[in-house]
């Protein structure tokens, strides 16, 4: 049994870091129904992110503000990720996904202006990361069940971050290498704000 169940606390001794292989391998699917253990490292994951965002317990436990989370950056190579993200009305997004797959994205693409961060990663990266404005991501949830989801904007970036983990690629391998504030050439691209 993995010690990643419900009751557990994932703090940021637990979180995989840059230069460790695990975050450059392809994650292996994970059996549908998934199993109790798969359920509970992915509720366990979730916690995470709630408790990453919570100012109090952020600070008790000192975590990273995150919004997605792999099974990777745990050390667990399953594809299967959990992302909490809070919509300007204030509304939670949750989701805890296994084998997710895009299967469809728009032309139009997008970034956002700072750059993004990772949980894996202590170094500060500048770049722009370019992403697609729109997907639609097809997975199944912790019931085994198979659901497709549309995502745009900022939702459709953290997915897309996040499914990148899954198949052993980092944010900054799209950042153009000889110039990072260059984004791609014949391309309907524009910031995100």
């Amino acid at each position: 049994m993995s010690k990643f169940t419900k009751e557990y606390i994932i703090t940021m001794e637990d979180i995989v870091r840059e230069g460790d292989p695990i975050l450059r391998e392809k994650t292996k699917e994970v059996s549908i129904p998934p199993t109790e253990e798969d359920k509970e490292e992915l509720q366990c994951m979730l916690q995470y992110l709630k408790n990453s965002q919570d100012p109090i317990l952020s600070k008790k436990y000192q975590l990273r503000a995150g919004v997605g989370l792999s099974a990777n950056q745990i050390g667990l190579n399953k594809r299967m990720f959990a992302s909490y993200m809070r919509q300007e009305n204030g509304e939670a997004l949750e989701y805890m996904l296994i084998n997710p797959k895009i299967i469809s994205h728009s032309t139009a693409m997008t970034y956002i202006p700072e750059s993004e961060g990772c949980l894996s990663i202590d170094r500060s990266i500048v770049g722009y990361v370019p992403r697609y404005r729109r997907i639609t991501v097809r997975a199944y949830n912790i019931h085994g069940e198979e659901v497709k989801i549309k995502l745009k904007d900022y939702e459709a970036i953290v997915f897309q971050h996040e499914i990148d983990h899954l198949n052993g690629i980092l944010f900054y391998d799209h950042i153009n290498s000889k110039n990072p504030f260059e984004l791609p050439a014949n391309v309907d691209i524009t910031p995100l704000y």
